[in-house]
Parts: structure tokens; sequence; C-alpha cells
């Protein structure tokens, strides 16, 4: 069951409690809407982006409720651009981000940690605006867990399993430091790289112990796959660092990570956020078109609505950028930016959470490894070959979790709960060595491939990618600014298609809070461009409004 109570509180009419939030500057709202200049210069000591709210203001359709449009639009509405319209193709907000409750405990179906909790990590930012965050109830990440078992249903020492995992965790660190080192030399693929190393790293373990040794590391490339969502074959050694990390410990929300989307839908009017409206096509112009109601831009959804506006920031996913792009952008996108959509990478990650009546493990000590040959993690038959381990359900007793990644995640969307029930239940007995494990009682699971609106779970460097792809995805159309003036002068052609998501955020793709960034990214461009222009951007060969009536 979805977490109706949480989702249904995000979609409220939250303009009264926006209000009484920020009832001590009530006087400064009331400010606002005087158009006195003495009166707006008080309010530029408190926010230097705030619109002239003389102006008019610009309008912005913004495609997606993830947390790339979410940012965006409440950035913009705090900012006085109010002519905001965000459209989300599914019933409920959130996009990648998905909570749910399975029986007694929170199921985490899409984003699940806060990666490095300090006040740099705008995502930290705002679970601590809702009090999410309670030391004694955050759930902690703990990279060495639980004990490694084998095939054969042998447990593997615990010194070996905690040699064998320090070894891989440098393997992976020198992974990471190729990309800044930029010898220009190609290293190949992550899978390639990783195994040359294993290799090597073996010599330096006794003889006894490098077939253990060999399994831990080699199943613990599994775990990397489920982070990117990729086949290690695919992926690009010499891209891997170049995503960088937040200091901080890693971090799980008890009540859910929906919760970190009420501080920006609340700043948000209710009926600027539309549901299933799913877009059918985007049709821009960089000046004005009869056909688009004199607007630079018209998006029609697949019901048949359609909106006008100045600016559209789409937040697409990536995966659905790959399937629909020659269809969904009219006139099609440029050479350059239909390169880079076709040259990213974009993973599958599914989860499954599997609940027993009658628990076969101690609470607290059910996390599982699996510790694989290479043979094993080669043969393609078996879906299960792509699990990493199991591990608990923070908050619960009953439930364990899965993850798969790639062509695994692919191939499980097409199984059946029975068949998912039965596969995982004898992989179970084979490498515990008890033909008595019991089936899940139920099963919840993700099936993010499956799904239209997104086709996928997240981006990563393949090894046709480079950086120039990423910043090609993330530039505006036409370029920003397309055209200038005499110096000092507003530019001739501003953006009219502002693209933001996870994959255009360089150095955090594929994260929450690089999402969160690119949308606050693309709002302050238009802010800026507000700005520039006093208003909306103007039409080609129309003089700039940069007078002040006040």
């Amino acid at each position: 069951m979805i977490l109706k109570n949480i989702y249904t509180r995000l979609k409220i009419n939250s303009t009264n409690t926006y209000f009484r939030s920020y009832k001590t500057s009530s006087s400064v709202s009331k400010n606002i809407l005087i158009c006195k200049k003495q009166k707006l210069e008080k309010i530029c000591l408190i926010d230097k982006d705030l619109v002239d709210p003389c102006k008019e203001s610009p309008k912005v359709i913004i495609v997606g409720a993830g947390m790339a449009g979410l940012s965006a639009a409440a950035r913009l509405f705090k900012a006085g651009v109010t002519d905001i319209t965000v459209l989300e193709a599914s019933d409920r907000p959130g996009g990648r981000i998905h909570s749910c409750w399975l029986k007694d405990a929170i199921a985490e179906i899409g984003a699940q940690w806060i990666t490095g909790c300090n006040i740099s990590n705008s995502i930290m930012t705002l679970a601590c605006q809702e009090g999410l965050l309670e030391p004694s109830t955050a759930h902690r990440y703990e990279k060495f867990k639980g004990v490694y078992m084998t095939s054969s249903g042998q447990a593997i020492k615990q010194h070996i399993a905690l040699r064998a995992f320090l070894c891989y965790e440098q393997i992976l660190h020198k992974a990471g430091a190729l990309y800044s080192l930029a010898c220009g030399r190609d290293h190949g693929s992550m899978m390639t790289y990783i195994s040359l190393s294993i290799e090597r790293e073996l010599q330096n373990f006794p003889p006894h112990e490098r077939h253990e040794a060999s399994c831990v590391m080699y199943g613990l490339t599994n775990r990397i796959s489920n982070k990117w969502g990729a086949d290690l074959d695919d992926m690009s050694v010499d891209l891997f660092g170049s995503r960088k990390d937040i200091s901080g410990e890693v971090l799980g929300i008890p009540l859910g990570f929906v919760g970190v989307l009420a501080p920006l839908i609340k700043q948000i009017p209710h009926d600027r956020i539309l549901y299933s409206k799913e877009v059918n096509n985007i049709h821009w112009c960089e000046t004005c078109d009869a056909k688009l109601g004199g607007s630079r831009a018209s998006v029609k959804c697949c019901d048949g609505s359609v909106y006008c506006g100045d600016y559209v920031i789409v937040t697409i996913p990536l995966g659905v950028l790959k399937a629909k792009h020659d269809k969904l952008f009219v006139p099609k996108l440029p050479a350059e930016k239909v390169e880079a959509i076709k040259n990213l990478g974009f993973g599958n990650i599914n989860k499954i959470f599997l609940q027993y009546d009658n628990p076969f493990w101690v609470w607290g000590r059910g996390t599982m490894n699996f510790a694989r040959t290479i043979e094993e993690l080669r043969d393609e038959c078996e879906w299960t070959n792509g699990i990493h381990g199991l591990e608990e359900v923070q908050g619960s007793q009953e439930i364990l979790m899965i993850e798969v990644s790639g062509k695994h995640a692919d191939a499980v969307e097409k199984l059946t709960d029975d068949n998912i029930a039965q596969d995982v239940t004898c992989l179970l007995r084979k490498f515990v060595g008890d033909p008595t494990i019991p089936y899940p009682s139920s099963i919840l699971r993700s099936k993010w491939k499956e799904n239209s609106n997104f086709l996928g779970a997240g981006s990563y460097f393949s090894v046709n990618s480079t950086v120039g792809h990423q910043l090609d995805l993330q530039s505006p159309i036409p370029s920003f600014p397309c055209t200038t003036g005499e110096e000092g002068e507003p530019p001739e052609i501003a953006p009219v298609l502002l693209f933001a998501g996870e994959a255009t955020c360089p150095t955090y793709f594929s994260t929450v809070h690089g999402a969160r960034l690119s949308g606050l990214q693309a709002a302050q461009d238009i802010i800026s461009l507000t700005k520039i222009y006093a208003g909306p951007p103007p039409l080609l060969g129309e003089k700039p409004k940069i007078e002040d009536p006040c």
C-alpha cells in the first residue's frame, strides 16, 4: 500500500501552511505588493534574487514533479516567479522517490539513502527542516555487515572476508583516481579493470585463502553494479571517479524518504501541480509562433490539454528521452543533444522485498552476502546471479530486501511473484545449505524499466560516454546566452528549453542531491533572465523592457 497519508499531506493545499511558517515576515509580504522603490530595496536586502513584483511574470512550464521539478518550482515561487505549471505524468509527486508500507515497515522502492550527511547536502537540509533525521532513530548504512556465504553453503571466516573487502575498497579507490589522473589511456570497462586488479591482489593472500577471498571480491562486484544500475562491462572505468561523494554519514529516513518532498510542496500552491498529465509532445520556438498561441513553447499532454509558456524546464528521465526524444520535441533536438542522450548510460535497479510469516533469522543479524566465483557471475542464465545479498529492512523483524541491476533487473521484471519466490528460495537454500528455508508469504517489488514514465532507474557513464555528453545534455536550448548585443545589453534570444534531472548534473549525477541541484540551477537561470528582461523574454526583434516604472 502506498504511503497514502504522506502523499495526501504532500498534495494538499499548503498555501496557508506556507504563510503560517513565515508569519514573522508578514510585513515583508505586504511590502512586496507595494510598488515603491524604497520598499523593493528593503526586500532586496532579504533575498537578492526576488524579481520585481510590479513586472509581468514569465510563464514557466515544468515537466515532471520529481526532486528536480519540485526544487525548480519552489525556488521560482520563492523568488516571485509565480506563473508556473508543473505537469506530472503519474498520480503522485517524487518521481524515483517512492516510499511504501509493507506491513509494519517502510519499503523504499526508489531512493533510500542520504549519502553524505553534512550541511553541503541539500537533501539533508530538507530532511532536517521536517525533523526527519533524529540522531536516535535515523538508519545508518554499514558497508561491511553480515556473513559471507559461498554457493557450497560454507560461511567464509570473518577475518578473510574483512581483508578481501578492504582490498576491494582499495581497488575501487584506485579506479576512481583514474579520472583525476587524466592520463589519456583507455582502461576499458569497470569489469575488466576490477578483474585484473582482483587477480593481482590475490597474490598477497596465503594460497589457502585465495579462493574464498576471490569469491568475496567478485561477489562485491554485484554491489557496485547495484549502486549504478549497470552491468560493469558497460561502465567506463576512466570516468568512474567523475562523480564525487559528499563526506559524512550515509543515513536513511525512518518515516520514509518521501518526507524530503514536504518542504518543497509547501511552497507550491496545490493547483499548480497537475497529476496524471503525461506529455505527448513539446513544441518550442526561439521566437513567437502563432501556432503556439503567441508563446515560445507549448506542451501538449496525452489527454489533449495544452499549456503555453515562455520557458519549459524538462526533467524527463534519461531513459524516456532515449526512447522518445525524436517524437517528443517539435522541432527535433539539436544533433549534439541527441548524441548526448544516445551515448550516456541509463541503468536499471530493482528492489524486491520479501515478507516472512515465520522469519528464519535472528532480528538484527539477517544480513547475508553472497560470495561468488567469476564463473558464477558470468552465467547469465540465472537472474539470481546478480544478487549481492539480502539485508534486513529497518524497523521490521519479518522483511528482507534484495537488489538486482542491469540485465538481471530487466529479466526479473518479466517474472511473476511466484517465479521470484521460487528462485530466491532455491538460492537461499543453496547458499545457506538448509533445504527447509521457507518461502516468503508476500512480495513487493519495483519495475522501473517497465514503467513508461521512467524506463530505468539512474544514469551512468558508459564506455561510449564523455563528460562533454553530460554537459550537452545539461545545456539549454538555445544556448545561454544565445546572442548578445552590445556590451552591457541583455541577450537577444533567451533559452526556451532548460534541462534538469540527475543525469544533467555533473559531479553529482545519479543522486537525489544532484537532481535537486539541477532543478535549482534551471530555476536560477530563469530568475536571472527575468531580472535582465524585467519580465518575460522579448520576442525576436523586440526591445527588452528594461525600464523601471516605479
